[in-house]
């Protein structure tokens, strides 16, 4: 089986402590793009169902290294899942209910970006959840993943830790920036100040749900492209694949006799600012 090779760039072979270079970062993500298309294909020929889970505090990076993973593939085979608060409706429901429609198909890639484990942390921190029905969920997510497994899907759950002094430093670079304002919800200031709650919530998630069948697996994110390499490296190494066969690519020839002629039309062009 083929899988990801290690990067030989200077960053790889770097301390963890020294930020890996923008230059070193992309010249290794092209290479994992790579391979990624390749995973894609082999899905697609196989038709496997993987299912990949980011969980992690406020800042953490979930957002950036699922983007890392998917701006290079097809999102017909990868397709993220982010959903929003439940409805009215949704809260009356099993609880596992409103994500079952969403998880993967043969020759799909879903990316959770936070999933059920939403009862082990927000909603039991936040208090949207009593702690009856937060141990509940502890005590029954095991056997809900091993349905899963035992269903053929390919289970990769991720935990991005990041460090107190960083994730202040991200937050805080959030609210003067146009771009990632949007970021910065009051319920993430909320969990903000609850740093201990969520360290204790965490603790007792792993502790009831890293199982055998469906182990937790954890990056280091406080440097962002550092822990994006990492962490695509080892799911490329989680799914065993190869090259799927395809025919080599040759661009058809163009209709030599061009009788049709385009009218003069008056198209409205954008300006050109640029």
């Amino acid at each position: 089986m083929k899988g990801a090779k290690k990067g030989k760039g200077k960053g790889e072979n770097e301390k963890s402590g020294e930020k890996l270079k923008t230059k070193d970062y992309e010249q290794e993500l092209a290479k994992l793009h790579v391979e990624l298309v390749k995973l894609q294909e082999w899905v697609k020929y196989k038709g496997l169902k993987v299912c990949v889970i980011f969980e992690g505090r406020d800042g953490a990076g979930k957002g950036g290294t699922i983007k890392a993973i998917t701006e290079r593939i097809s999102p017909r085979v990868f397709r993220v899942v982010a959903l929003p608060a439940p409805t009215e409706r949704e809260k009356t429901q099993m609880y596992a209910q409103r994500y079952l429609p969403h998880l993967p198909a043969a020759g799909e890639v879903v990316i959770f970006d936070r999933s059920w484990y939403n009862r082990a942390g927000v909603e039991r921190v936040m208090g949207f959840c009593t702690e009856e029905q937060a141990r509940r969920f502890l005590g029954v997510v095991p056997l809900f993943e091993k349905l899963m497994v035992e269903s053929g899907i390919i289970l990769l759950k991720y935990w991005l830790e990041v460090n107190p002094d960083e994730q202040t430093r991200r937050l805080e670079a959030r609210i003067d920036d146009g771009r990632k304002i949007w970021k910065l919800s009051p319920m993430d200031l909320q969990s903000y100040s609850r740093w201990d709650d969520y360290t204790k919530a965490r603790d007792e998630m792993f502790a009831s749900t890293d199982t055998a069948w469906a182990p937790w697996y954890v990056a280091k994110s406080d440097d962002k492209k550092r822990a994006r390499l990492n962490l695509i490296t080892h799911l490329l190494g989680k799914i065993p694949y190869e090259e799927a066969p395809r025919e080599k690519v040759k661009l058809p020839k163009r209709q030599k006799d061009q009788k049709y002629k385009s009218p003069d039309y008056p198209f409205k062009f954008i300006p050109e600012v640029f």
